[in-house]
């Protein structure tokens, strides 16, 4: 334990002076070399990228981002979905397009937000990588802390690509005179030591036991294969699974309780590739001539890297979620193409890997896990005001982010608040996410609850609607037949049955898409209303009545699909009330505002 809590205080103390060398860069020009020429967010569309646009040059105009760096929204190209492989080439086509030759002497961050966050819905609307965070004065999004975590990187890197994800946090230390460096031809990845089930759900590297020793801070080495989440069957026969400390792989019996504490494999995060491997697969992309099928970066690229990698993978598409005709004919030429090329792996002993891309982990790392709290120094109220007796009733596990709590409201432990303006008669429940409401009548919102109010514009007139749901409802699970409706859940009631109390007719028209993909997120249900207060209101007489099983007549109202909030989404009135949160919480005494 003496030494678990050694090496957290070594991620605290890195992670503050990353998050104070970036602080003190905001804008600000950075010295040539020492930070991105290029930092590029890729979207889904472009409808997606306009709000990415609107929000990146809000803050370069309020000078929260360092200046300097290239900032730039790729979206992906009309038709089908691409994948964030396909993204990452056509991010490629996109700096060609815009820099010729250039862009081959740049250093380029490369974020993949393009995900419609279905399983974090708060983040739909304006983008995972803005996910507000609870530190900072104004509040970090995900996009300035990873500027922050990766702030060392530029210098240590020759021109190419560092790819990452929107919705991951990854903390480390190395020693004093240690540098992460990316600077060897093929692709370079960061390797975190995590416990198998972990390894199941992430990419896990077969590392070259004899080249490094699993101690310090960190190490370089070679990988054998990349195993993409693989069954710890497999990880085992691979030769995956190592006992931390020392490099050698374990074998799969006679351990002892003790030994299997120890075991660990090294999972994947973030990767770099260099330019001659970028500009070989632009010249793929333009082959291909458009893609037609879902391409993953981690599964689909790293796969086919290191010497023992096979073509067993492209035979299996379990982890596929629709297997197109085209899949396997890429993944052969991806496979062909990247054969032989080197993968380089930097083990970082002393690191830790967190993901907050669902509503569960979202919650317990902003509210309940103490690591993450202690090693990002987050708080329990960020940029918020709120009033003492309110600050009473908070304790130390509810989350306030940019929020106005007037005095009389009770926060439930284990919530997240954010962006939202909360009346004196509101009680919120334990484990809820409230995420841009304005609630000024008396209510209880249960415990459990996803809370959050999109503002639309129809017939050129903005309105506003709130979606609600459990915290564990799975929008993203579908059915095929209208009948199998009853197996859809919300907040643990059959969809069918909810539909029946609100009076909402079971046909054709219930679902939105072309397709009518049969889901809550396409489910037509939430209604439409002229204030914000007003659609928070319905909607919580929506979940009221299926909790009390008392009827609730929408008939009169226009319903829409989250889905269809999405498309009528206005990107300007969602901001306007934020940045009115925003300059009322500036005018106040910054008793509780955190800083850095």
């Amino acid at each position: 334990m003496a030494a678990a809590g050694e090496r957290g205080a070594a991620r605290r103390e890195a992670t503050g002076r990353r998050l104070a060398r970036f602080a003190a860069l905001r804008g600000k020009a950075a010295r040539p070399g020492h930070f991105w020429d290029v930092v590029a967010v890729t979207a889904a569309d472009a409808e997606q990228a306009l709000p990415y646009r609107r929000q990146l040059a809000e803050k370069l105009s309020r000078k929260e981002l360092p200046l300097g760096a290239r900032y730039h929204v790729f979206a992906d190209p009309p038709g089908p979905k691409i994948g964030n492989g396909g993204s990452t080439l056509h991010a490629l086509q996109c700096l060609e397009d815009l820099y010729g030759d250039k862009w081959t002497s740049f250093i380029v961050l490369l974020i993949h937000s393009g995900g419609y966050s279905q399983r974090l819905p708060n983040a739909s609307a304006l983008g995972k990588i803005f996910t507000a965070l609870p530190f900072g004065n104004p509040v970090y999004q995900m996009l300035e802390l990873k500027l922050a975590m990766y702030i060392d990187f530029p210098s240590h890197m020759k021109p190419g690509i560092l790819i990452t994800c929107s919705d991951d946090i990854e903390l480390y230390s190395t020693g004093v005179a240690e540098a992460v460096t990316f600077d060897k031809p093929g692709f370079t990845a960061l390797a975190h030591p995590s416990d198998l089930t972990v390894g199941t759900t992430h990419g896990v590297f077969v590392l070259d036991p004899s080249s490094f020793s699993g101690k310090g801070g960190l190490e370089y080495t070679s990988c054998h294969r990349f195993l993409h989440k693989p069954d710890i069957e497999t990880m085992r026969q691979c030769g995956a699974v190592c006992v931390r400390g020392n490099s050698q792989p374990s074998s799969s019996g006679g351990h002892s309780d003790s030994e299997m504490d120890l075991e660990c494999v090294y999972t994947d995060s973030i990767f770099y590739m260099d330019h001659s491997t970028a500009k070989q697969l632009l010249t793929f992309y333009k082959q291909m001539g458009s893609l037609c099928c879902e391409i993953d970066v981690y599964g689909d690229f790293l796969q086919a890297l290191g010497p023992r990698a096979t073509q067993d993978y492209i035979k299996n598409t379990s982890n596929v979620t629709e297997e197109e005709s085209q899949l396997v004919a890429v993944w052969e030429k991806l496979y062909s193409l990247l054969k032989g090329t080197a993968l380089n792996v930097i083990v970082l002993n002393n690191s830790k890997f967190y993901h907050i891309g669902t509503t569960q982990e979202y919650l317990f790392h902003f509210t309940s896990d103490s690591n993450l709290k202690f090693e990002l120094d987050l708080l329990s109220v960020a940029f918020s005001i709120f009033s003492d007796d309110a600050a009473e009733t908070l304790g130390q596990s509810a989350s306030i982010v940019q929020s106005i709590l007037e005095p009389g409201c009770l926060i439930g432990p284990g919530s997240v608040i954010e962006y939202s303006r909360i009346g004196p008669e509101v009680s919120v429940g334990k484990k809820s996410i409230i995420s841009g409401v304005c609630v000024n009548f008396k209510v209880d919102i249960p415990a459990n609850c996803f809370l959050s109010s999109l503002s639309i514009k129809i017939n050129n007139q903005v309105k506003y609607v709130s979606m609600v749901f459990g915290v564990e409802d799975d929008l993203k699970k579908g059915v095929k037949l209208l009948s199998d409706t009853h197996s859809l859940q919300f907040f643990g009631v059959s969809l069918l049955e909810c539909l029946d109390l609100w009076g909402v007719t079971v046909s054709d028209q219930l679902f939105s898409g072309e397709h009518a993909r049969l889901r809550l997120w396409t489910a037509r249900i939430f209604p439409v209303c002229s204030t914000l207060n007003e659609s928070v209101r319905m909607s919580l007489k929506m979940l009221d009545s299926v909790q009390h099983m008392s009827a609730l007549k929408l008939d009169g109202f226009k319903l829409v699909s989250v889905e269809e909030m999405l498309t009528y989404k206005d990107v300007e009135d969602m901001l306007k009330f934020r940045k009115q949160i925003y300059d009322e919480i500036c005018l106040q005494e910054p008793k509780e505002k955190s800083g850095l």
